[in-house]
């Protein structure tokens, strides 16, 4: 049972400096709105042109104003897209603690749009020139929170993942810091060794529905199809079904998101809880993931039940959605999400 609003607002933390330390990769979104993607060969014309800094960067954001420390420990490179990088991480006061890389910019991805679909074109920059070495800055203290987001999986800042694990995560039931980990769709590019040791170190696992399945699939986790997949009783239904099965195999804490239906959460040899979301019009073109995920993150590190930090983690997500920059959520301040608890206790029964 979710505690009361009461309860948790009511909770004091004991926290004194609650720290999130992101081991993933930055780079820079050109996002480009476009009437369709053209044929091979073919042109088209930009309606709107938009940079903001992607990859990690907004789970970083989101925990630094949800009220922790944030370090990034990912590499930066030198050039204009570098310098726009260090700028937002400035601005949102967020330390660099990463290796620099002085012979090469950061990437860029441009996102193309056409109201439909996004269609990624990946360059990759420092971010992904790392090495087995490119993490051993990162020493986590008692009560952190180490954010892994599967971006840094699958290029040469793998080997730096893995050694980080086995120096400092090896043993889950001694570790006293916190690994909060997101996989992508992309997991099929992840290699079996490295998806062992991260199952085995057994973080929190968060993601949508669709990386779930994703990570399912590739862990070999019998999944129910049965279950419709309607948005009334039968997708609550395959949720909780998907949550077990996949918790069960990883033996280890389970977020699932599903947008304005909230979250599914699986702790291991506990049952599913579906925590509430927000009815939130769609304003957004991105996913608003890594704004839930970085509150979430600060959440913990505050001290926070993963419960009850998924169910702020939830208001925090629908808030960053209506105040939308560019498409892109824009996660509130700790203080104006718990305003929003206060003025919604009951989201569902709202939505009714």
């Amino acid at each position: 049972m979710l505690n009361s609003l009461k309860g948790l607002l009511s909770r004091k933390n004991d926290v004194p400096s609650p720290t999130v330390i992101s081991l993933g990769q930055v780079w820079v979104d050109i996002m480009m709105d476009i009437d369709a993607i053209p044929q091979p060969g073919g042109f088209a014309v930009a309606n709107h042109t938009m940079p903001s800094v992607g990859g990690s960067f907004r789970v970083m954001q989101a925990a630094s104003r949800i009220g922790a420390a944030t370090k990034h420990a990912g590499v930066i490179g030198n050039g204009p897209w570098a310098s726009l990088i260090r700028k937002a991480l400035n601005d949102n006061g967020i330390e660099h603690i990463g290796q620099d890389r002085i012979d090469a910019d950061s990437g860029f991805r441009l996102v193309l749009n056409d109201s439909e679909h996004k269609t990624f074109v990946a360059t990759y920059g420092a971010e992904s020139q790392g090495n087995e070495n490119t993490f051993d800055c990162v020493e986590p203290g008692e009560g952190d929170v180490v954010h892994i987001s599967a971006n840094t999986l699958m290029d040469h800042s793998a080997s730096g993942i893995d050694a980080f694990l086995h120096r400092t995560a090896s043993d889950p039931t001694t570790r006293d810091y916190s690994i909060v980990l997101n996989p992508t769709n992309t997991l099929h590019m992840v290699s079996d060794h490295l998806l062992e040791d991260l199952v085995l170190v057994r973080p929190i696992w968060s993601c949508n529905r669709q990386e779930a399945r994703t990570l399912a699939d590739r862990l070999g986790v019998f999944v129910d199809d049965s279950l419709s997949m309607t948005v009334g009783g039968g997708f609550d239904d395959s949720m909780k079904a998907l949550c077990n099965s996949l918790g069960a195999t990883l033996r280890a804490p389970l977020v699932v998101r599903a947008g304005s239906r909230g979250a599914w959460v699986r702790t291991p040899g506990g049952e599913v809880i579906h925590v509430e979301g927000y009815p939130t019009k769609a304003t957004h073109t991105r996913s608003a993931g890594s704004c839930h995920t970085g509150a979430m993150c600060a959440l913990i590190a505050r001290g926070w039940s993963l419960v009850d930090a998924v169910k702020i983690a939830n208001a925090a997500a629908s808030l960053g959605i209506q105040r939308s920059i560019n498409g892109v959520p824009d996660c509130p301040g700790y203080d104006e999400v718990i305003a929003k608890l206060e003025e919604d206790e009951t989201p569902a029964e709202a939505a009714k």
